[in-house]
């Protein structure tokens, strides 16, 4: 086994104290995130969703957060994709955002739910027209025979769809509203005294504790 040659990173830009956390972790992550956007210089809201599948094997991916708020974390996706058929087997995953420019990480345990047709329909269309067109085309997960096959169909539909920017949402694509039961904060520290702040829900309360790096 070859070892890894990797710089190792001192962090200790800021800390996370018990007195300087919100009652809600929502409030606290929304912080944290607008706070990655003004530092991150690519996809701020990108984060790893992690699900199981049926012989319990975890997966895990990278997605886009596209809404956070009292009732949780949003992201869309084909139902028909891996993911989705997980999910609807375990509805329970794990999200994971990482920030390095300001050494921090948020992890979250929760519940998945489908979002109202409306709230998917919506969001749809504020997709490019490019991006429509290829939910449609793609049967995500799904073996194909090759590259020339996806852009085939995406030529056919681009045509169909040629005067147009309205174009329906398939049935098979939306979104998950994800219910967070536990959220982890993660502000890097010196010498590896990481600060790990959890909230974890306790009979519809926050309860916030420390736990040791």
């Amino acid at each position: 086994m070859n070892k890894l040659k990797t710089t190792i990173r001192n962090y200790g830009k800021k800390n996370l104290t018990e007195a300087s956390c919100p009652s809600d972790p929502i409030n606290l992550f929304t912080e944290w995130l607008n706070d990655a956007m003004q530092h991150e210089p690519y996809e701020p809201n990108a984060m790893t969703v992690a699900t199981v599948d049926k012989q319990g094997f975890p997966s895990a991916r990278i997605l886009l957060l596209k809404d956070v708020g009292p009732e949780g974390f949003v992201f869309f996706t084909n139902y028909d994709s891996a993911k989705g058929q997980e999910i609807a087997t375990n509805s329970r995953l794990a999200l994971t955002f990482w920030w390095p420019a300001t050494e921090r990480q948020v992890r979250v345990q929760g519940i998945a739910e489908k979002t109202s047709v409306d709230v998917s329909s919506d969001y749809f269309q504020t997709r490019s027209k490019e991006s429509k067109i290829g939910a449609h085309v793609s049967n995500q997960s799904q073996v194909i025979a090759n590259r020339e096959v996806l852009d085939k169909q995406f030529s056919q539909l681009q045509a169909v769809y040629t005067n147009t920017n309205e174009i329906p949402r398939p049935e098979h694509w939306g979104g998950y509203q994800i219910k967070p039961m536990k959220i982890e904060f993660w502000q890097g520290g010196p010498h590896r005294l990481h600060d790990r702040i959890c909230y974890e829900k306790v009979e519809n309360n926050w309860k916030i504790y420390r736990l040791a790096p």
